[in-house]
């Protein structure tokens, strides 16, 4: 079995920055990438940032340049720092693992609310 715990989310004003983390434990051998995806309301569910395993990153266009995504191999946590958000940033944000053997798994979400 798989756990991901994520917090960091919150309130915060347009501009301003806030931290994601989140970590994987359980039964992990060896995994293929992290990432997330967010999910505003009345709206899909799209991909914010993913890492692999050697340390490649792909962000949403929307994004780029303002988040970052790190990854920390050994207490096998991911990351999101995200500067200059935007009220259309707000959505609730799901970390996701995904192992070597193809298995996926989603962690609980975090509110991002970013006022205007």
């Amino acid at each position: 079995q798989v756990q991901l715990v994520a917090s960091g989310g919150g309130l915060v004003q347009a501009g301003g920055s806030l931290r994601l983390s989140c970590t994987a434990s359980g039964n992990i051998f060896s995994i293929a990438a992290m990432g997330w995806y967010r999910q505003a309301p009345g709206k899909q569910r799209e991909l914010v940032a993913r890492i692999t395993s050697n340390g490649s990153t792909n962000y949403a266009d929307s994004v780029k340049g303002r988040f970052t995504i790190t990854r920390v191999n050994v207490k096998n946590t991911v990351y999101l720092q995200m500067n200059s958000l935007r009220p259309e940033d707000t959505a609730l944000y799901y970390c996701t693992l995904l192992l070597s053997n193809m298995e996926g798994y989603w962690g609980q979400g975090t509110q991002v609310t970013v006022s205007s």
